[in-house]
């Protein structure tokens, strides 16, 4: 029987997903949140050297992706149609597993700095917010564009867009937050709103840590111009 038939290729997948283990590690990836193996294997209750034998599975499988950050490797679901298709069997199963729970301390996954840009849950939420409203295109792998009404709202917020253009470094990219295992904005456009929120007093730092506070102003005006529910 040939490989790539429908039916053998939907029994390979029925089998890397059978697996007790691995079933564990894609319903935790379920909420969307990315994760390392070390703790995909806390979650499997299998040891480190069985762990990389699964991923290496569900990735060949293409079930998960391998997302590397600096000197971190994390996992995630490959995509939407995965989760849809783990929400189809979950209701088959009668039920989800338990929610990702973050250990951060609170102020800290609330705001904070990631270098130059804006991280912890205020960050991913802006990040989300800008791709709902259709201001960011995505352009590459991880990578971001404007749109022309991204372009217009963000000079309407009185970011330069050309200047930012100039600086030798990437426009904009997804940059994984370790709090919140979502991506928040990185690369130049995520320098420049970091900086013009600190011009607006949208935002204050901590004198003695990476903590951001958002201001009263700081909630009403992100509420107003963009439709942002800040932490």
């Amino acid at each position: 029987m040939d490989a790539d038939e429908p039916d053998v290729a939907v029994s390979s997948i029925a089998a890397a997903i059978g697996e007790p283990a691995r079933a564990r590690m894609l319903y935790c990836l379920l909420d969307g949140r990315a994760r390392t193996a070390t703790e995909l294997a806390m979650v499997a209750d299998v040891a480190p050297s069985t762990t990389s034998a699964h991923l290496r599975r569900l990735e060949q499988q293409r079930l998960v992706k391998l997302l590397v950050q600096g000197k971190h490797r994390y996992y995630s679901l490959e995509g939407e149609h995965v989760s849809a298709a783990l929400e189809a069997l979950s209701v088959l199963a009668g039920g989800l597993g338990p929610a990702f729970a973050p250990n951060t301390p609170a102020r800290l996954r609330a705001a904070r700095t990631c270098y130059d840009h804006m991280a912890g849950t205020l960050g991913v939420l802006l990040h989300d917010r800008l791709r709902e409203l259709e201001w960011l295109r995505a352009a590459g792998d991880r990578s971001y564009d404007l749109t022309p009404q991204g372009v217009a709202g963000l000079e309407r917020l009185g970011l330069d867009v050309h200047s930012t253009r100039t600086v030798r470094r990437q426009f904009a990219i997804a940059c994984l937050d370790w709090s919140e295992r979502r991506y928040h904005l990185a690369g130049a456009l995520g320098a420049s709103l970091f900086a013009l929120t600190l011009k607006r007093k949208w935002v204050t730092r901590d004198l003695d840590s990476r903590i951001l506070t958002v201001t009263p102003a700081g909630r009403r005006e992100l509420r107003r111009c963009i439709g942002l529910e800040a932490p």
